[in-house]
């Protein structure tokens, strides 16, 4: 699907579409519809390309998607952003593109419906649509629920409720998936029944707490189960995306970039360097600039740049969340960055710097200098200094204006204190120094190890838009949790565990007897009681860190406010999550401009909180 995608992109500017406009600022375009209705009917497949394509701008979106939770921090101070000050409001931009982008890719995929009766096409665009409606409930709740194709200047859309657009929702995706056309996995982009299987699962569970559960503390993130029939569901539908893929592969070659569309993955959105037809400096996405500290000017440093300047870096709770032998640590961030030359004030790239990791044989990255050393919370001084002194011939530091870091260290990273060591020119070590994680953060130089679950070796050494790796939306691990979840919630304790330490032991880590053998490995307060959903948040929080589905996990799952409280730097307590009312923001705002374009919504529809 990689060079197809481009080539229908291409193909649909010639025609005027009122599926392109803007859903909240509809317009009467039933004659332009009428030209290009007689295309659509004829090359239905290049609308539905604009349906998968749309789904870039909402992945992309990583501010709403992970701030305002309990992993991710601003490195380079003490806003974390509005999302986590949970002080935005209807006429908010980010949250108004979600809700945008959405409908436009619903309106795609319900335009597809409307244009062709071929089976295989119908089903994909039925999964697109409600992967739409699955974003928009998960961040709104009730929406309007539209299942046709927008060709007027009509205004009128009810709100629906909840439990309705849930029920539509399973019933096409059940559809969907008896499809006999759709392939059982597709590692190209396009829809399988394993992707409509794990969309289903995430559905189901979703639905099944927020129609099956009723939340009696919001602090403490109490609530009482009343229904146990949709998590079964949900666990059903996680066991068929799983399709019987046993996780064998290690983390980290389950991200590498050699490795894209590996076993695991179940369905991805698609990027391809080569056959990109525009300006491929800027022709890709942003993720591998992304969840990561500072590191200074990238052209001069070699390492990797980005344009926030951080504001997806580890959380106080992240630096400690990996337990001791915990592979996925390596397998997510990067630990060791090698210090370039510096030539005319520009350093190498590519075989040098940040991708020397990735470009370079075993043999050769031993040779090179090193620039920065990360070491987890568990390591202790012992361990770290060991480590240092077998490779003392690369841990040198270089006369300045010579390369990239002047000031080439080495620290363990800890929720409070971090513990530094700066090399000296003969690949010695200075004294060892202790600060404070506030201090040291603060400070905004690699206060934070990048993730490179995103990284690109081919990329350019820019800020942003050149990374062509895959973006991978479900995938097998994130099943066997969902389903954990599911199962834990139908109070079926063996079966979650089953999964969890699935996901455990390919990790390197132990099996769990119990869910009370499971202890934290990061700190918490004598009025944070620990409980089974905990491990399940736990695991997701380590095997799904940087893939945008933080904000969700923790609404869905009833701990918003709970994690938040206990975890997050800019919440103290629950009012500081409220409106003036004592209202709590458990979803983002309806936006401004839809009650007021929208003839069947009005102040009364808004959200609680805002």
């Amino acid at each position: 699907m990689k060079s197809y995608k481009y080539i229908g992109m291409a193909m649909l500017t010639a025609v005027t579409l009122s599926g392109c406009s803007d859903f909240l600022d509809t317009e009467n375009k039933s004659n332009a519809n009428q030209n290009g209705e007689e295309f659509f009917k004829k090359n239905a497949e290049s609308l539905l390309t604009s349906a998968y394509y749309s789904y870039r701008d909402i992945v992309n979106m990583i501010d709403i998607a992970d701030q305002g939770a309990d992993l991710y921090i601003n490195a380079r101070g003490a806003d974390d952003g509005t999302f986590s000050l949970y002080n935005f409001d209807p006429e908010n931009g980010t949250v108004t593109n979600l809700y945008k982008y959405c409908y436009k890719a619903i309106n795609y995929a319900n335009g597809v419906l409307s244009y062709t009766s071929d089976p295989k096409l119908v089903a994909e665009a039925t999964f697109l649509r409600n992967w739409g409606y699955y974003y928009l409930t998960q961040h709104f709740g009730g929406v309007p629920y539209v299942t046709s194709y927008i060709e007027s200047s009509t205004r009128d859309y009810p709100r629906a409720a909840l439990a309705d657009i849930y029920a539509g929702m399973l019933a096409d995706l059940e559809a969907c998936y008896n499809e006999a056309s759709l392939p059982e996995i597709d590692h190209t982009g396009r829809v399988s029944k394993r992707a409509v299987a794990a969309l289903a699962a995430k559905t189901a569970l979703a639905a099944a707490w927020d129609l099956g559960t009723t939340l009696t503390d919001e602090v403490k993130g109490t609530y009482t189960v009343h229904n146990t029939e949709m998590f079964r569901t949900a666990a059903s539908w996680a066991e068929k995306a799983i399709g019987g893929v046993q996780l064998t592969m290690s983390f980290e070659d389950k991200w590498s970039p050699k490795n894209e569309g590996n076993d695991e993955e179940i369905f991805s959105i698609q990027y391809d360097r080569l056959g990109y037809p525009g300006n491929k400096t800027n022709g890709g996405h942003s993720l591998m600039y992304d969840y990561m500290g500072y590191y200074g000017n990238c052209v001069q440093t070699g390492h990797k740049g980005t344009k926030s300047g951080g504001t997806n870096s580890l959380s106080y709770k992240a630096m400690e969340l990996f337990e001791r032998g915990d592979q996925r640590y390596e397998g997510t961030f990067m630990t060791v960055y090698y210090n370039p030359e510096l030539k005319d004030g520009v350093v190498g790239w590519g075989d040098d710097g940040y991708l020397a990791y990735y470009n370079l044989s075993a043999a050769e990255l031993a040779k090179k200098p090193i620039s920065i050393k990360f070491y987890p919370s568990y390591t202790t001084e012992a361990e770290a200094l060991a480590d240092l002194e077998a490779i003392k011939s690369q841990t040198v530091k270089f006369a300045t204006g010579t390369h990239g870091n002047n000031l080439p260290f080495a620290c363990i990273m800890g929720a409070d204190q971090i513990t530094q060591w700066y090399f000296n020119e003969d690949g010695s070590l200075q004294a060892k120094k202790t600060l404070s994680t506030a201090d040291f953060i603060k400070a905004g130089f690699a206060s934070s190890p990048c993730v490179k679950k995103w990284d690109d070796p081919e990329s350019e050494n820019v800020t942003e838009k050149n990374c062509y790796r895959d973006i991978v939306v479900f995938h097998a691990s994130d099943m066997y949790l969902i389903a954990a979840e599911a199962y834990l919630l139908a109070d079926d304790q063996p079966a979650a565990l089953a999964k969890i330490n699935a996901v455990r032991n390919r990790a390197g880590l132990p099996s769990l007897a119990s869910f009370s053998s499971y202890e934290a490995p990061y700190s918490i307060s004598s009025s944070f009681t620990e409980t089974p959903l905990d491990l399940v948040l736990d695991e997701r929080a380590r095997e799904l860190y940087a893939e945008r589905t933080r904000w969700e996990d923790l609404r869905r799952t009833r701990q918003l406010v709970r994690y938040n409280i206990e975890f997050a730097r800019a919440i103290d307590n629950v009012a500081d999550m409220q409106n003036s009312k004592g209202e709590t923001k458990w979803y983002r705002p309806i936006p401004a401009t839809e009650i007021n374009n929208n003839t069947s919504m009005t102040l009364e529809d808004q959200n609680p909180g805002y």
